[in-house]
């Protein structure tokens, strides 16, 4: 069993979302620990992330809120985690001090599927050359180790 968690948290103490999930992550681990699991416990987490590289990049999403958002789904005050949308080496900068992501093995990215296969393998293209190197991230392919 490992863990995978969204932008989302059903709880909101103030504490920035990041953090929060990171706080989530830790206790994933020391439970897992605890428990006597074999292996290691493998934790992803989600962010969006729009990097501003051309003109149609910016009047889609040169608006977007990059800061947390609370607000009440079903009932509970919830922490919604912010979009990373900007200039790709900013966006790098930004994801290197997201507490979840430095604690987690995986960050899964949600895209805007709406806007296309072409539109969005360039917008990963731009993560996979300009942001996931800064961070120390690294695409597997199909062949990699693992991923079979």
């Amino acid at each position: 069993m490992n863990m995978m968690s969204s932008t989302l948290l059903l709880e909101d103490t103030e504490v920035p979302f990041d953090e929060l999930q990171a706080e989530q992550i830790a206790i994933f681990r020391d439970a897992w620990e605890a428990a006597g699991h074999a292996g290691t416990a493998r934790v992803s987490v989600s962010r969006s992330v729009m990097p501003i590289a051309s003109e149609l990049d910016q009047r889609l999403f040169g608006h977007d809120a990059n800061e947390d958002q609370v607000g009440w789904l079903d009932g509970a005050l919830s922490r919604f985690g912010r979009s990373y949308a900007g200039a790709p080496d900013q966006i790098a900068v930004e994801l290197a001090q997201d507490a979840a992501v430095q604690a987690a093995d995986t960050l899964l990215l949600t895209v805007p599927s709406q806007l296309g296969v072409e539109y969005n393998a360039a917008m990963l293209g731009t993560i996979a050359r300009e942001i996931a190197p800064s961070i120390g991230w690294h695409a597997q392919t199909e062949d990699a180790p693992g991923n079979r």
